[in-house]
């Protein structure tokens, strides 16, 4: 382990560049990790609401409409598919017509909804920065090299050479997450003395089991970071984690849309919340009042720095518990103590390989457009059923459906396609991309509980 000459290199040339730009990078990204880690003032907190509930209300014809603009309780609380619905009316007038200059962040996420957001860039300075605080608070080093480990589809979201080489990223496939698959990863890790894990957290879990059955060897091993992201990490998984890397796993949420929201700090069980780009909130499970402190809720965001499509009061899809509190100084905190969501059942493929949940939330990035929902059901070893959900008036072709799941299902997957009206929700706030049903399979997770 230890610094790589590439890292320090990168790190050189980025503040050097930095500073040809009057080091504006640097001043967010120091002041990032000092508001994440000490809080905020209240006055910061209201300053910064009243900014975003005030230039929404004047330049984006959907806020403009509404009857009431003095306070964040007049604006509605949305979910994704309401910001689908009114998409031109929330861009921005200052911004509609310089499309070109904005960054499209996309994302299916675990409800099994396509969307994208448009990102000013001085929202996307704070994005890059935040990931950077985030992570540093954590022990990171920029320039790092780095794995990301993502069902990474060509011409949708993978990078550049360029993008790989400058940023020290590489990527890893999580498509397949079988036997022969992960022992690739860990080989390629020590090989290519990769350093941080950015991994979604069933990841994690594959790489925890692999290396409790087939106990890898390690030696040399540069890594210093594992930082999950996506579904929570159960407690348990980030011990045995310790145990047989030696690192303890670091716990973030956020998304695609924003970024990210929350990150344990060192020693931490908890998620700190990012109170110095978020106004976090959480509300009944029934209805828009706020929950008690503790009282389990539904976790709805409100990001300052987006202007180009402000998301006032965005119903994640997510719930959990928080705790705010103040220290000495009057700055104000906030944890979440538990936040559930994103857990989708285990799909198998024909093979009898599991597949990440995130297979099949990409997977829809590939009709976008085309439909609103999609959801991925184990019926049999081989057999599955697709229940999709189409935009109204689209054109479904049914058999590239079926071609682009069996890419990751197999050649041999048989397929019953229904069309339903929206998908269920279920009790974690959430409707699923992905579900068992085979009886195999789950007379096998029976038998290991």
């Amino acid at each position: 382990m230890g610094k790589q000459l590439g890292e320090i290199l990168r790190r050189r040339a980025f503040f050097a560049l930095d500073v040809l730009h009057g080091g504006e990078q640097r001043r967010i990204l120091e002041v990032d990790k000092a508001e994440i880690s000490g809080g905020v003032t209240e006055d910061y907190r209201q300053r910064r609401l009243k900014a975003i509930l005030s230039y929404a209300a004047a330049e984006c014809p959907f806020y403009r409409e509404l009857p009431e603009h003095e306070g964040l309780s007049d604006f509605p609380v949305q979910t994704k598919r309401d910001f689908i619905d009114h998409y031109e009316g929330i861009v921005s007038d200052e911004f509609r017509d310089h499309k070109d200059r904005l960054t499209h962040l996309t994302t299916s996420g675990s409800t099994g909804t396509p969307f994208t957001v448009l990102a000013d860039p001085e929202k996307m300075k704070h994005v890059n920065m935040n990931f950077i605080a985030v992570m540093e608070l954590n022990g990171f080093r920029l320039g790092m090299k780095r794995g990301e480990f993502r069902a990474w589809i060509k011409g949708r979201n993978t990078i550049s050479r360029w993008h790989s080489l400058r940023n020290n990223l590489l990527m890893i496939d999580i498509s397949n997450m079988g036997d022969e698959q992960v022992r690739a990863i860990f080989d390629r890790i020590k090989k290519e003395r990769i350093q941080v894990l950015v991994a979604y957290s069933s990841a994690v879990t594959a790489l925890v089991d692999y290396a409790e059955r087939k106990h890898p060897d390690l030696t040399g091993w540069d890594v210093e970071m594992i930082f999950t992201m996506g579904e929570a990490l159960p407690e348990s998984t980030r011990d045995r984690a310790e145990r047989l890397f030696g690192i303890r796993p670091v716990l973030s949420y956020g998304n695609n849309e924003n970024g990210f929201i929350a990150v344990s700090l060192k020693g931490a069980d908890t998620y700190t919340i990012d109170l110095y780009h978020y106004h976090v909130e959480i509300l009944k499970m029934d209805s828009d009042q706020p929950a008690k402190e503790g009282e389990l809720g539904r976790i709805v965001v409100t990001d300052y720095y987006n202007r180009a499509f402000p998301m006032i009061r965005y119903d994640t899809g997510d719930t959990g518990k928080i705790r705010t509190w103040r220290d000495k100084e009057g700055r104000v905190h906030a944890e979440f103590i538990e936040i559930y969501g994103r857990r989708g059942s285990l799909i198998y493929n024909t093979q009898g390989e599991p597949l990440s949940i995130h297979v099949f939330m990409n997977n829809l990035l590939n009709f976008e457009g085309i439909m609103r929902q999609a959801k991925c059901i184990q019926t049999g070893v081989r057999d599955y059923i697709l229940e999709l959900n189409p935009e109204e008036g689209a054109q479904v072709d049914e058999e590239a459906v079926k071609t682009s799941y069996r890419k990751y299902l197999g050649e041999d997957a048989g397929f019953t396609i229904a069309y339903i009206g929206t998908i269920p929700i279920q009790q974690s706030g959430k409707t699923m991309v992905c579900e068992q049903r085979c009886p195999a399979y789950l007379n096998k997770e029976q038998e290991k509980a």
